[in-house]
């Protein structure tokens, strides 16, 4: 057993930095390198995609990270786990091994395949056996929406990529794997953690937590002393040193940029949490209030003594699916008066669309300058102000009307209040809504698959 297995953050969400995993393969030592590429909406997309083209519906950007980095991985023996297949897993994997044997590592990698999430094309059978699931929010019922439903995906845990590496994987990758999952799994690998072992279990889960949104937790989007936190043009993603104990510091590479210290730890530590004494994953269902931090040298914060109770018999499901059309376009209207005229624009269009008899559930203004960021809590503005950004958007569920909409931005450029500017873009584009419908479903329903690529 290894005395020390150092995690490291390579990106936060699909578009993250790009040279953030570079970064973290070629300036340090690590073990593992865990890549989180899906939120909520990404499912919807990502299925969209695959629906257009068959062998689309995962993140290619990491098709093409893994040409860069991979003979790196192989040369240093750095593992790689990542929840970038999407809805194509497979293919995924299929492009991940012709990458190896592009770069001649043939017998050099093995790639673990984490499959079971994706239970889109279940829903009816599901519906079928009387197995009931319900939006855990509201208490709808799926039927209600089951005709619009572009993505359905439950969250897996640490256990498949568990089996996964000890099968000799050196890249795991799967579609909706926890963000915590990436990291939890590599520790439990390595230190042959019981997966009843309940503190060690959060342990990890809260090692992941802290690193999962990338440089968050070492500078970046910190509140805390933002303007002195150097260099940020080079910020160093976090890096957790785990002990079989559970214990962790969590750090940064040497000479990058970011800082690493109990206020950044602690501020990603409240990120989406919930009740502090019950954060729920598929794996452990880890206590907050147990979480002990401390300052532990320049860019190293310890965190120990964490505790965790059973899981749950349930799985989370992310569903996503249609829910109308949107459109959003700006102008900007210039001193002097710039926010009574944007006012009066905002007045103006609004009456047109009225008289149009267009139908929309939500027409939305902010006024950017004044109180997009804070609403009624900003005050009336300075009169001085010198320039405001109106925002205007509309949703709703006939497309048609919402089209139209876009046609009604541009003429108050000269049927409106004077002396604007920053019609950016032209027309407003028509979007389709995604919507989420969060809903549990029991575990025994759901069969995860491990399988093994040899490139």
């Amino acid at each position: 057993m290894k005395e020390k297995v150092r995690v490291a953050s390579g990106q936060g969400f699909w578009g993250d930095l790009l040279t953030a995993p570079v970064d973290q393969v070629r300036n340090g030592p690590i073990d593992y390198l865990m890549l989180d590429y899906l939120a909520e909406v990404t499912m919807s997309i990502m299925q969209k995609q695959r629906a257009r083209d068959p062998q689309a519906g995962y993140a290619k950007d990491f098709v093409a990270l893994m040409r860069e980095i991979l003979p790196d991985c192989v040369e240093k023996d750095i593992k790689v786990l990542s929840n970038a297949g999407g809805v194509n897993v497979q293919g995924c994997a299929e492009a991940i091994k012709q990458t190896a044997v592009d770069l001649g590592l043939s017998g050099k990698v093995k790639i673990g395949v984490v499959t079971g999430d994706d239970i889109l094309g279940r829903l009816d059978e599901f519906a079928e056996r009387g197995i009931e699931i319900t939006n855990m929010e509201t208490g709808e019922p799926l039927s209600e929406i089951r005709d619009r439903v572009q993505a359905a995906n439950v969250y897996l845990g640490a256990r498949p990529l568990v089996e996964a590496l000890d099968q000799g994987a050196r890249i795991v990758v799967g579609g909706r794997l926890t963000d915590t999952g990436l990291t939890l799994a590599p520790l439990a690998h390595e230190f042959g953690w019981s997966f009843d072992d309940w503190d060690k279990i959060a342990a990890g889960t809260i090692a992941g937590h802290i690193i999962e949104c990338g440089a968050q937790a070492s500078g970046g989007n910190c509140q805390y002393d933002w303007q002195n936190i150097p260099d940020l043009a080079n910020v160093g993603f976090p890096i957790v040193e785990a002990e079989p104990s559970g214990d962790f510091v969590v750090t940064k590479h040497n000479g990058t940029g970011g800082r690493v210290n109990v206020q950044s730890v602690k501020e990603q530590l409240l990120y989406e949490m919930g009740d502090p004494h019950a954060y729920i994953t598929p794996d452990v269902v880890a206590d907050f209030t147990s979480i002990n931090v401390a300052p532990d040298g320049e860019n190293r914060v310890r965190v120990f003594g964490i505790k965790g109770k059973p899981n749950t018999e349930f799985y989370k499901v992310s569903i996503a699916y249609s829910s109308g059309w949107k459109a959003v376009g700006t102008l900007v209207y210039a001193y002097p008066d710039a926010y009574e005229k944007a006012k009066a624009a905002d007045r103006i269009l609004r009456a047109r669309l009225e008289k149009l008899g267009l139908k929309f559930d939500l027409i939305l203004t902010e006024f950017v300058g004044v109180n997009a960021t804070h609403g009624h809590l900003a005050g009336e503005p300075s009169p001085d102000i010198p320039e405001v950004q109106l925002r205007f958007g509309v949703r709703g569920q006939n497309k048609a009307d919402v089209e139209r909409f876009t046609k009604e931005l541009a003429p108050l450029i000269l049927t409106g209040p004077p002396a604007v500017t920053g019609f950016a873009g032209g027309r407003p584009k028509v979007e389709e809504i995604m919507a989420y419908f969060p809903a549990l479903i029991p575990k025994s329903l759901i069969e995860t698959k491990v399988d093994i690529v040899a490139a």
